[in-house]
């Protein structure tokens, strides 16, 4: 049940949410046990953002929610995959993106806890 929240100043087109979606679908396999099936994607284009006391530059924030724990390598995989992704759609450059992982053992679905 992974999530994957993307804040960035750049627009993003339907279309390009739609390759995105594919995308990243297909990166979350990376971690084992997730799979794009459970996968849900949040976008948020054209965001008031600063990094580095630049309000020019564009830049982006992801944010990864996984039930459960993921080995360091798998998630260092994970991040190269984003980034690249990212460059390759968005044309954001690594050096104005973070990525910051949530594990919980706690996630709620269906109207249950799981």
């Amino acid at each position: 049940m992974p999530y994957i929240n993307t804040a960035t100043t750049k627009e993003i087109s339907k279309e390009m949410k739609a390759e995105l979606t594919r995308e990243l679908g297909e990166a979350i396999s990376l971690l084992p046990g997730k799979s794009e099936e459970w996968l849900m994607l949040r976008f948020e284009g054209g965001a008031d953002m600063a990094f580095r006391g630049d309000c020019e530059g564009d830049t982006a924030m992801v944010e990864v929610s996984l039930l459960g724990k993921a080995a360091p390598e798998a998630l260092s995989a994970l991040t190269a995959r984003i980034t690249e992704i990212l460059e390759d759609k968005l044309a954001l450059s690594r050096d104005r993106v973070y990525i910051k992982y949530f594990e919980t053992d706690k996630w709620g679905w269906n109207g249950i806890n799981l």
